[in-house]
């Protein structure tokens, strides 16, 4: 009986050790589930930096309808739209020091017009390293932006269905404008089509 216990105990002893021995993991386990969690966190990295451009996107289209909105109400108080600043794309229809004589309004400040008619109590700001580019002569308009998304159906594209920047209106440093939205009665832009 005593040597009955002693075996069986020896027996347990065994079977925890060998259980041991074979409960952990291997090196090329380990380098499998390593190498299944990067790939899975480049996927999840890559669909948030697509949401994130997307976003971005939307909210210029947004921001430009805001913006064109915006102009109609001051074409609808004078009679023609703000003149724009073709070298530095802005509006130019703000308050400034003399109110009879219209300034450039700043992307990201007030849109006032020189007899202290609020139009937007911002105008808005491209959300990251572009500019937005406003062309007008008074009778039309033109809105510029810069997509990232160069998928976005809204984009420009020329003959070959390849996405087509503006020739001459930048939206930063060397980076050619791809999005606009114009007025009513306003010409298009070489490339551009309405459906």
């Amino acid at each position: 009986m005593e040597k009955e216990k002693i075996d069986m105990r020896n027996k347990v002893t065994k079977n925890y050790l060998n259980h041991l021995k074979k409960g952990g993991f291997t090196l090329i386990e380990l380098l499998v589930v390593i190498v299944i969690l990067g790939i899975l966190a480049t996927i999840g990295l890559r669909s948030f930096q697509s949401t994130q451009l997307k976003s971005r996107d939307a909210r210029r289209k947004e921001d430009l309808s805001s913006v064109a909105r915006a102009l109609e109400a001051y074409y609808n108080d004078k009679g023609s739209y703000p003149e724009g600043s073709a070298v530095t794309g802005q509006i130019v229809g703000c308050r400034g020091a003399d109110p009879d004589t219209p300034v450039a309004c700043d992307w990201g400040g007030i849109f006032q017009d020189y007899r202290g008619t609020f139009y937007m109590t911002q105008l808005p700001d491209d959300p990251s390293r572009f500019s937005y580019f406003y062309i007008s002569d008074g009778i039309s308009y033109q809105l510029f932006a810069r997509l990232e998304n160069t998928q976005d159906q809204s984009i420009a594209r020329d003959g070959d269905e390849n996405p087509a920047g503006y020739n001459s209106t930048i939206c930063g440093t060397g980076i050619l404008c791809n999005y606009v939205i114009v007025s009513s009665n306003s010409l298009l832009p070489t490339g551009v089509t309405v459906d």
